[in-house]
């Protein structure tokens, strides 16, 4: 129980922070004098881009849907995790990420494994069919550099302790059905402590990726999910193509199956195209984007995975309703969350490149009483379990695709 709060708190906190920032920079490049925005409004019904052709889209395999838990789930009770996980097979997802955190797993030292709650994570899930991607990171007091040792998000003092730590985890869930692996959680920003770290990353990863293939030959493995930000010296971010620019360089790519990308595009639509270019843009259709990266680095094919994305509907300041941006808008309203929840699933398929696309989240974890963090609202429903008009919107937008897919 020592992490829950603290884990949930950290994960969106950030995640609404870095979203935050990006839609201040969007109001101020687009609004005009008084704070309403026509090219945001025009912006909102634009096509998609051009390369995510539907004809494309409609000869790849079917898209993966699921729902993005983050690290809530290992903490419920039965009956509130048979909660969380009928929401996805009610909203028609066939798949759920959820954190296998190091730090929950072994908390006391190396010889210790408290496997039992994750365990009912992955049996529950397997009872409704549902497939689960684990993001597998965080790091336990004793396994962190001694300079870093007060934020689970500080990488390991050795990589080698880690991969084996994944390699416990395949050896365990593999026979459970759990093959598909995320490895570490938004490291181009301080989620790798105390700032980014390309090449420390890289190590990591290829120790981590050669550990788990030699548990389970059938890993799928997934680069940590990139958060969809400018780069920032001062609040030690890098950018997306940044950082994966640099990971490439040291072959990161050629020891993955797919890129996992966090593109939160609100108040924008994810279909909107601007002149600045939205997060789900970047994918394929600015000037920077990660295929052309993958391309360049030799892996034109590697598929994206959107492990995260989504919108708030409470904050401190302003809504944004879809029709501008007011001055400092820090969420969006509930209708026009439904909205951003409609539009994901189309917009996903629409893009060839993209395999996976993840709601975040199934609830909100504040009151309206904790409003000043934004980040606690990001929920299809609130935090007494009234179910949003997102709900309902995405479980439509689901079954609209699922009648067309192909198959």
């Amino acid at each position: 129980m020592r992490t829950r709060g603290r884990r949930q708190r950290l994960l969106v906190g950030l995640v609404a922070f870095v979203v935050s920032a990006a839609v201040t920079a969007i109001a101020a490049a687009t609004s005009t004098p008084g704070g309403s925005s026509k090219t945001f409004a025009r912006t909102l019904s634009s096509p998609s881009p051009a390369s995510a052709s539907p004809s494309a889209a409609a000869q790849r395999a079917p898209l993966r849907i699921g729902l993005s838990y983050a690290d809530t789930l290992t903490w419920m009770s039965d009956q509130e995790l048979a909660k969380g996980l009928n929401d996805a097979v009610t909203l028609g997802a066939s798949w759920i990420r959820v954190d296998l955190s190091w730090n929950d797993i072994q908390p006391d030292g190396p010889g210790e494994f408290e496997w039992h709650r994750f365990d009912r994570v992955v049996k529950a899930a397997d009872a409704r069919h549902l497939k689960v991607l684990a993001t597998i990171g965080y790091t336990p007091q004793w396994a962190r550099e001694a300079s870093c040792r007060t934020d689970q998000s500080c990488p390991p003092a050795d990589p080698a302790a880690f991969a084996a730590f994944a390699r416990d985890a395949a050896q365990r869930y593999g026979p459970m059905g759990v093959h598909t692996w995320e490895i570490w959680n938004e490291p181009n920003l301080p989620y790798w402590a105390p700032a980014p770290d390309p090449a420390a990353y890289t190590t990591l990863l290829r120790a981590s990726t050669r550990a788990i293939r030699s548990a389970d030959p059938q890993a799928f493995l997934l680069l940590g999910g990139l958060a969809a930000v400018a780069t920032d010296p001062a609040t030690h971010y890098v950018s997306q193509t940044s950082f994966l620019e640099a990971v490439c360089r040291l072959g990161a790519n050629k020891l993955v199956d797919a890129i996992s990308y966090h593109p939160y595009t609100y108040p924008y639509l994810p279909s909107a195209t601007t002149s600045f270019g939205t997060a789900f843009q970047r994918i394929s259709s600015t000037k920077d984007n990660l295929m052309e990266i993958l391309d360049r680095y030799g892996t034109p094919d590697l598929p994206i995975w959107i492990t995260e994305t989504g919108a708030p509907t409470d904050g401190p300041r302003s809504a944004a309703d879809g029709t501008h941006i007011p001055a400092g808008a820090s969420h969006v309203t509930e209708s026009w969350q439904a909205s951003i929840a409609r539009d994901t699933i189309p917009a996903a398929a629409a893009n060839p490149h993209v395999a996976a696309v993840f709601w975040f989240s199934d609830r909100d974890s504040g009151t309206p009483a904790q409003r000043q963090q934004r980040s606690l609202f990001y929920g299809l429903r609130e935090y007494d379990g009234t179910a949003k008009p997102a709900f309902a919107a995405l479980k439509q937008s689901i079954a609209a695709y699922e009648r067309r897919a192909p198959r």
